[in-house]
């Protein structure tokens, strides 16, 4: 593809027009190619950028409490290795694809970039229901994907963590799995492990704490003081709910959350550290809208998708993609969007966004917490020498405070969105280390 192919990037009206659900990869393409009009980038590279290095596709077998064998299928997308090892989550949900995990691993390469870390873009996953498999099932599950994929993973090839429907437990078992086969253990393997078996402290709650740390420093940069500001978060899973308890500590007014049942509202604000995460219990926002009723001074329940275009000065989509879309990006009354999960903000909407002046701070960006407090587990799994929380924190706030400003300078710069602004530094890097690699032989 030229540049000049590159630079017709689809119109609000044409890609508004399409009513199909997009995909990441599809997303991530477009996101790419748009940026890539824009910077003086090596076609070559881009093209390069355009595909992933590998995509591994395996077949999982299973024994099932009731003595049954069931086979399912796993991916692991790796995207682009030039700056370091792969990196990237796994998760376990029916609805994983060969594409979708390709798409993601391209926005790992991006927000590895942004953050500046050694590391390449990776995603993977099996093709199943978590909540349909036991304890049991689900570690015979892990253990046998381990060994699987066990080829085209290590501390110094392709480190995987947790994702949808996987958790410190199951890096644990992966990391097991892998250690026995190599005869020796090596923590590395994977991040997001308990600390007892060389887990980072701080690093579950990483990517709703980065959350924070952008709004809070984007609503500074904006001139919306944290007391006077209100919030709303779509999804109080880790990330939602940790952006949101850390808003509330820092001055801002959090007046929606929801789950997967639903939202709740109150104008005047909802104390969010009373309300376990969905983490902690499921349905726990649920059963507090019930509890606090509907109408009272101003309180109501409302859908998830009535949550999405309340007029509050921030949203922070936190549960899962493509939810804000063409069919709905007029309706968005927010002026800063943070995005809390991953791919929230359709190519589409974001266009209509933009149009509107509404800030969208991308999610590579955003919750870019979690790779880098994975960065720093890998390293203290490399020096066998634990950090504290503390440190962890201190670390993570210089680190987002660093990449948040260089994003800022970008947009100041070039007049540019901060999605443009985010590709375009995250492309620069990865473009310039392609450069000096060279191509071989």
């Amino acid at each position: 593809m030229s540049s000049q192919e590159r630079s017709s990037t689809p119109t609000r009206e044409a890609t508004a027009a399409s009513t199909d659900p997009e995909t990441a990869l599809e997303t991530a393409r477009r996101q790419l190619d748009r940026v890539a009009a824009q910077l003086d980038v090596d076609d070559a590279v881009i093209e390069r950028l355009e595909h992933p290095a590998a995509v591994h596709e395996v077949t999982v077998p299973l024994e099932r409490d009731d003595g049954s064998v069931e086979v399912f299928t796993g991916y692991r997308a790796q995207h682009d290795s030039v700056r370091g090892p792969y990196k990237g989550g796994l998760r376990y949900h029916p609805d994983v694809t060969r594409d979708e995990c390709v798409g993601l691993s391209m926005w790992m390469s991006w927000k590895c970039a942004v953050m500046d870390l050694p590391f390449g873009g990776a995603k993977g996953g099996i093709v199943v229901e978590p909540k349909s498999l036991s304890d049991d099932e689900k570690e015979r599950l892990t253990r046998r994907f381990a060994q699987e994929i066990r080829d085209v993973i290590g501390p110094n090839t392709d480190i995987p963590a947790p994702d949808m429907g996987t958790d410190p437990q199951t890096m644990a078992w992966l990391m097991d799995a892998y250690s026995m086969q190599e005869g020796e253990t090596i923590p590395g393997v994977v991040t997001g492990k308990p600390p007892v078996v060389g887990g980072s402290y701080g690093r579950e709650e990483a990517p709703g704490r980065s959350v924070a740390i952008v709004t809070r420093e984007t609503c500074e940069y904006y001139d919306y003081p944290l007391a006077e500001t209100t919030v709303a978060v779509q999804g109080f899973g880790s990330v939602g709910a940790n952006a949101a308890r850390l808003l509330a500590e820092w001055g801002a007014t959090v007046v929606a959350v929801s789950d997967v049942n639903g939202a709740v509202y109150d104008p005047d604000g909802i104390d969010v550290a009373d309300i376990p995460s969905h983490d902690e219990e499921p349905e726990a926002v649920t059963e507090f809208a019930t509890s606090v009723g509907d109408g009272t001074d101003g309180v109501r329940r409302l859908s998830n998708d009535d949550l999405l275009e309340l007029d509050v000065d921030v949203l922070v989509p936190a549960a899962v993609g493509n939810v804000i879309t063409a069919d709905n990006a007029d309706a968005i009354a927010a002026d800063i969007v943070v995005e809390g999960a991953n791919g929230p903000t359709t190519f589409a909407a974001d266009t209509i966004l933009a149009e509107r002046g509404i800030r969208v701070i991308p999610d590579i960006l955003a919750n870019a917490g979690g790779v880098t407090v994975s960065y720093f587990e890998w390293l203290q799994d490399i020096n066998r020498r634990a950090w504290s929380l503390e440190r962890v924190n201190e670390e993570l706030e210089s680190e987002m405070v660093t990449a948040w400003t260089a994003l800022k300078d970008e947009v100041e710069e070039r007049n540019v969105t901060w999605r443009d602004a985010a590709y375009a530094v995250a492309l620069d890097r990865i473009a310039e280390a392609h450069e000096m690699r060279g191509l071989w032989p």
